[in-house]
Parts: structure tokens; C-alpha cells; sequence
């Protein structure tokens, strides 16, 4: 895919208010631990995560979602009637009907012509909006799209310790923290994506193309859901399969990263910086060395915010813009990848 006359205005987002630190969450899981026989700093050891944030417990992602979008709409001084899609890319949502979209919608002030709706991929959702809002926007549809997304991992990271505490059998509990682990690490966070046809004040990043690839035939290696086992106080439970995510997902990688660079025509010593999503210390280790770039050209956000699905690839670019880390004129990769398998790779000039 390439584009001409699509540009990122600004990225909006919103941190949770609550952190978390991994050593509170092994503080809870002490008696696990002491059956176990492991070492305090787990969490930390093995994720690279020592902290992340969670949202007060009556928050709906809505309410973080409409905080985001509101700050990107604010910050670009377009009027929200001029923006003619929105579209929430959360795995996370109010409601299974209506879309968590129309609520958002509601909350920024869109326009009654405004496509609204809710795109799901795992952590993939918010990267599809910004392909089917460029799309849109190339064709167009439109000259502005708003992409928003909100994550909480409060529930799913109680009901998982809570699993934990209650298995007795000694080979079930550590059996039951390797497939829950990747769930501990989970973060919270809104973000809010807003592109245009560059034709309002104030420029923008140029979006210059992409590549996607899939390996669906690992769907199963992550679950969150009625697959992943009986829910719990009505919240669904998930499991991951941390090593074959890791190993099919940088066998992926390598084939997206192949095409990307194809398409992209760009020289071997670009891009310039990458934003990858945020999964923890071993994931970006191992990506980066399959795929040949130099940690020094990454930006990280895992070890303070954790892994917020949807949310840490684009929160993570906007920190990385406000700290100067990405500089005018750079050619920027966003790598994302997410449980189906699926990856897609964009391509700015920042």
C-alpha cells in the first residue's frame, strides 16, 4: 500500500492514573510464589516491566477514549464537524452493542455525516483504523479521520491472580502462570489518532505506505475469551502461549519486515526510527536482532506503561515525538503485531 496525500496531524493520549508497580502484583501472588518456589522480581526479570498504570475501577474506556480524542481535536484546531470518520480500535469496549465508537462519537462532538463505527484485531485495531481512515482519505471520502482507543487491564489481571491463588495442584499453578504471565504484564492507557489530507493548518507526519502479512494458522497461541476458559464475575479470561507468540511472531516479522522494506523502496540503513508495539524486553531483543535494526534507533515505553494492546504503539510514538527521539524530516517505522497472527508495518516521514 502507498499513499500521497495522507499525513498523522497529532496523537492524543491519556496515561491511567493508578500505577501499579510489579512488585505490588507479586506482593499479591506471595503464597503462589512460596508454593512455587520462585524467586521475588519474576515479573520484572522476565518482562523488563516494572510498572504500569491502571484506571479507577468505575472508568469506562469510553471515558478514556473521549479524554484522548478530545486532546488530539484540541491540539490540531480542527472543528470535530470536519472530521468525517471515527473509528474506536480497542479490544477493550463498553458494550458489545452498540459500537464504543457512537460514545466516543457523542463525546468529541462529531458531525451527524460522520462514518462511526469499531474495527477489532487484538493489538492490531487502532493500526487497521489508520489504514481505513487513510484509505478514506486517499480516495477522497474525507479529509479528516479520528482513530481512538482505550485499554484496561484491571479486571483481567485480578481475575488471573485470583485463578492463580485458588489452584491447589502444584503442576496446574505453575502450568497456569506460564500461559498467565504475558496477562500480568497488561497496562492501561487512551489514545486518539487524528489524519488528515494535510489540507488544514499545522502539516503533520506524512504517512508514505505500508505492508501487512498474516500466519493465522497460530490463532490459538493467544485467547482471551470463552476459548481461553470459563469467565469469571462475568470479566473473560486469557491465556497466552508467551514462546510460540514470540517464535511465530518473529518469523512473521521477518517476512513483513522483507515486503515492507520492498515496498517502501527505502535504502538499507533506513528506517531512520521504529515504534514497535510494546509486548516487553525479550519481545524487542528478539525482533530487532531477526530483523537487523539497531536497539538505538527503538523507543521504548514497556517498562513504565506495560503492554496496553492497541494503545502502546501509538502512545508510545507520541511520547517519543513530545521527547524529541524522533526528529523532522526521519523515516519512521510503526511495526505492529498482534495475536491472529497478523503484522502490519507503516511507513512515515515524521
Amino acid at each position: 500500500m502507498k499513499y500521497s496525500t495522507v499525513f498523522v496531524q497529532n496523537i492524543g493520549y491519556e496515561l491511567a492514573p493508578n500505577v501499579v508497580a510489579s512488585e505490588d502484583l507479586e506482593e499479591r501472588l506471595a503464597p503462589l510464589y512460596q508454593k512455587l518456589h520462585l524467586k521475588e522480581g519474576q515479573l520484572e526479570a522476565i518482562s523488563g516491566i516494572y510498572e504500569r498504570r491502571y484506571w479507577d475501577p468505575d472508568v469506562k474506556v469510553s471515558d478514556g477514549a473521549v479524554a484522548a480524542g478530545r486532546k488530539a481535536v484540541a491540539a490540531s484546531g480542527i472543528d470535530p464537524a470536519e472530521i468525517g470518520m471515527l473509528i474506536y480500535g480497542g479490544v477493550c469496549r463498553d458494550n458489545l452493542e452498540p459500537a464504543t465508537a457512537c460514545a466516543v462519537a457523542d463525546g468529541v462532538g462529531m458531525a451527524p455525516d460522520a462514518q462511526i463505527y469499531d474495527v477489532s484485531n487484538a493489538c492490531l485495531g487502532v493500526i487497521n483504523g489508520m489504514i481505513q481512515t487513510a484509505n478514506a482519505i486517499e480516495l477522497g471520502q474525507i479529509r479528516a479521520g479520528l482513530i481512538v482507543s482505550c485499554e484496561t487491564a484491571r479486571q483481567v489481571v485480578d481475575i488471573t491472580i485470583d485463578r492463580l491463588l485458588k489452584e491447589r495442584d502444584t503442576a496446574s499453578a505453575m502450568e497456569m502462570f506460564k500461559k498467565t504471565i504475558a496477562t500480568l504484564t497488561g497496562g492501561s492507557g487512551a489514545v486518539a489518532v487524528l489524519m488528515t489530507d494535510g489540507s488544514f493548518s499545522g502539516g503533520g507526519h506524512r504517512l508514505l505506505g505500508g505492508a501487512t502479512r498474516n500466519a493465522v494458522r497460530h490463532h490459538r497461541l493467544c485467547l482471551w475469551g470463552p476459548d481461553a476458559g470459563p469467565s469469571e464475575a462475568g470479566y473473560p479470561v486469557m491465556k497466552t502461549d508467551s514462546v510460540g507468540v514470540l517464535q511465530n511472531g518473529v518469523a512473521l516479522a521477518i517476512d513483513t519486515y522483507r515486503e515492507f522494506k520492498a515496498k517502501m523502496a527505502w535504502p538499507d540503513d533506513k528506517p531512520d526510527k521504529i515504534i514497535c508495539h510494546q509486548v516487553g524486553a525479550a519481545h524487542q531483543k528478539t525482533i530487532l536482532e531477526a530483523i537487523g535494526i539497531p536497539k538505538e534507533k527503538d523507543f521504548t515505553t514497556y517498562e513504565y506503561l506495560g503492554n496496553i494492546g492497541t494503545v502502546s504503539l501509538p502512545i508510545t510514538a507520541a511520547i517519543a515525538g513530545e521527547r524529541e527521539f524522533l526528529q523532522k524530516g526521519d523515516l519512521v517505522g510503526f511495526f505492529g503485531i498482534g495475536s491472529g497472527l497478523n503484522c502490519m508495518m507503516l511507513g512515515l516521514r515524521w
